[in-house]
């Protein structure tokens, strides 16, 4: 291997691997506030690219319906939580239809819009504002319920939501693969590098983004409810804030993250409805190596985990998946031994 190859080896792997750090910043994000280790987050990355993908051949994509399905089952679970509370059909219905309003416009727009051929991007921010919205609706119907149990049960609800939103995606967007256009499909050499200006998007929209979310931690009351919320569940609550609000608001960021990854990740490969599994997981290893705990350990593990699985695809490229992976070991080992056991909280 010489240094041309090394060097687009090292390009390609950082590429991946600005998405792995989205995603596994997401990772931390929904745990670190919710407890939950979201395993369907890749599955937001395949809605993302395959809602595009259907938006560019004039249809209408299944994901609008899925939306609107999900809406209503929150929108009556809503509508019957606070009837049970307080015994008056306003309020109920009030919350019945906050639930349900936003996700109804954002289908009814896409539906319309659908077959009228627009451009890329507004296609682009139409499956932003569908996918975006599959965030909050997600935790009311499989987590708010369960927001006081244990780690364990969260994990094996995470696996139901998981395959229920694999097989919709089958349903949905059939097994047939799509590979998106690209935002912009300039070229440039660098020496003996090529960068695609997808490339370029991918690394300005990831740095885009890590910086929005700091300043939303750091700046915005929001983002410091979030923040107390992961400290501290039971004191953010005494103070005010809605722990059921701070699980919604956080899956939907993961939900609008995820969508935006499959957007920047679509051009650069075939994408299936099962595709986001294995994005998501390298995500997840990404989030492993920084404890599910660190923001900054999250970005450096995913362009890790990027450089890897690059270099292992030209060593040996049968195993790149296997070769990944395996980082998590020693990484678990080393966490097992520097950390202190204790009972798991109930």
């Amino acid at each position: 291997m010489d240094f041309s190859i090394a060097s687009i080896l090292l390009l390609d792997g950082l590429t991946n691997g600005a998405i792995y750090a989205l995603l596994g910043m997401c990772l931390v994000l929904v745990f670190t506030v919710t407890r939950i280790i979201f395993i369907p987050q890749g599955e937001f990355v395949a809605y993302g690219a395959l809602t595009l993908a259907i938006f560019q051949t004039g249809q209408v994509p299944g994901t609008v319906w899925l939306l609107l399905i999900l809406a209503g089952v929150a929108a009556l679970m809503d509508l019957v939580a606070v009837w049970r509370h307080r015994r008056r059909a306003a309020p109920a219905l009030v919350a019945a239809l906050r639930t349900f309003v936003p996700s109804a416009v954002v289908a009814g727009i896409s539906a319309w819009a659908a077959p009228r051929g627009l451009p890329l991007l507004a296609q682009a921010l139409l499956t932003l504002g569908i996918v975006t919205c599959f965030g909050p609706l997600v935790y009311r119907v499989a987590y708010q319920s369960l927001a006081g149990a244990s780690t364990l049960v969260l994990l094996i609800v995470s696996v139901g939501v998981h395959f229920a939103m694999t097989g919709l995606g089958l349903l949905f967007f059939g097994a047939e693969g799509f590979r998106n256009p690209p935002f912009w499909d300039a070229r440039m050499a660098l020496g003996p590098l090529n960068i695609s200006g997808q490339a370029l998007v991918i690394f300005g929209m990831s740095a885009v983004l890590i910086v929005a979310l700091w300043l939303f931690f750091e700046r915005t009351l929001y983002g410091k409810a979030l923040r107390a919320t992961a400290v501290n569940r039971l004191g953010a609550r005494l103070m005010g804030i809605s722990t059921n609000g701070a699980g919604q608001l956080t899956f939907a960021l993961a939900a609008f993250i995820g969508g935006l990854s499959g957007l920047l990740i679509g051009p650069t490969t075939t994408i299936f409805y099962d595709s986001g599994f294995l994005i998501g997981l390298k995500g997840f290893v990404a989030a492993v190596i920084a404890g599910l705990a660190s923001y900054p350990g999250a970005l450096i593990g995913a362009l890790s985990v990027g450089a890897i699985e690059a270099f292992g695809s030209f060593w040996a490229s049968s195993f790149k998946e296997v070769i990944v992976f395996t980082i998590i070991l020693p990484v678990l080992l080393w966490r097992s031994l520097a950390s202190g056991h204790s009972d798991e909280e109930h």
